[in-house]
């Protein structure tokens, strides 16, 4: 079990991010808590931005009011705590944290090759209009993982330093890869200028290049030799900050924590996953058209004489 916590400056945009994965059907509602609305999932997205829009209004001086979770379980933990265990254990986690009577939207995505859910609220008390205090969350994140690898026997998610964090010629999934990949980046408030975020990418073997007519992202080697078709920029749902309009870059999404090496090397093992899958759906592919083929049903044939 992996929960992390994104602290964003846009309650808007980290709805909206989730709103959008349910448009494109890869992720559904899974469930909400204290909304003034028995399914508030019936109404429009703008209508469940209003609910937190209207909390937020009340305090003008905090800049960060978004609150934005995600809880990454493994095959074995969904098995171990099954779909009730988890509504549940969401709830408790929101206790856990401070925020058990906020208003909150929870999303069941499906886009990596495993399941996991976003916790979209505010950090702004309903009650009292005043930001809930923040402090030692890393710690109560800790404690409560440790609470349900007790409780239901789950398994400790290993994290490997040395896992590979970068595009290759077979990555699969690549537009659905680097948009995770933008995505990540673009919640990282140390990356301050279009030069830092330029070196990062290419720390995945990533670059976006001015051409003629806009951009194109390419996946490059060591080199800088492309090494797989370049796809256009504007083709991306999902885009780097610095490639944007001034006035988009000034709407993002931005988080609070530095670089975090415990939360790349996550990134780089859903990456990992994702190519090993392709390079199956393409293996199967393959042997499906082989054996469809006729020639390939008359050659069998001819073998067996």
């Amino acid at each position: 079990m992996v929960i992390v916590i994104h602290q964003s400056l846009s309650t808007q945009n980290a709805l909206f991010y989730n709103e959008k994965k349910v448009e494109q059907h890869k992720a559904v509602f899974f469930k909400s808590g204290n909304t003034p609305t028995i399914n508030p999932f019936a109404g429009t997205k703008y209508d469940r931005l209003n609910i937190l829009h209207e909390i937020e209004e009340r305090n003008s001086r905090v800049k960060k009011k978004g609150l934005h979770i995600s809880v990454n379980p493994t095959v074995l933990d969904l098995v171990r705590m099954g779909e009730p265990g988890i509504r549940s254990e969401i709830d408790n986690l929101m206790e856990h944290l401070g925020y058990g009577n906020q208003p909150y939207f929870v999303y069941n995505h499906a886009d990596l090759d495993r399941v996991h859910f976003h916790i979209v609220s505010t950090r702004i008390d309903q009650q009292t209009g005043k930001k809930i205090r923040d402090n030692y969350e890393k710690e109560k994140v800790k404690r409560f993982i440790q609470s349900l690898q007790q409780k239901y026997d789950l398994t400790k998610e290993i994290i490997d330093d040395k896992t590979d964090l970068k595009f290759s010629s077979k990555s699969g999934y690549l537009k659905l890869s680097l948009e995770e990949l933008f995505y990540q980046l673009n919640q990282i408030e140390s990356i301050t200028n279009k030069q830092l975020y330029d070196k990062s990418l290419k720390l995945f073997n990533v670059e976006v290049r001015k051409v003629k007519r806009g951009h194109i992202v390419c996946i490059v080697d060591e080199s800088g030799k492309i090494i797989r078709h370049p796809m256009k920029l504007s083709a991306f749902d999902i885009r780097p900050k610095f490639h944007l309009g001034a006035k988009t870059v000034l709407e993002i999404n931005l988080a609070k924590p530095p670089v975090d090496k415990f939360q790349l090397a996550q990134l780089a093992r859903d990456l990992n996953r994702l190519v090993e899958s392709s390079r199956e759906l393409d293996l199967n592919r393959k042997q499906k058209i082989k054996k469809s083929n006729p020639s390939y049903k008359q050659k069998r044939y001819r073998n067996r004489f």
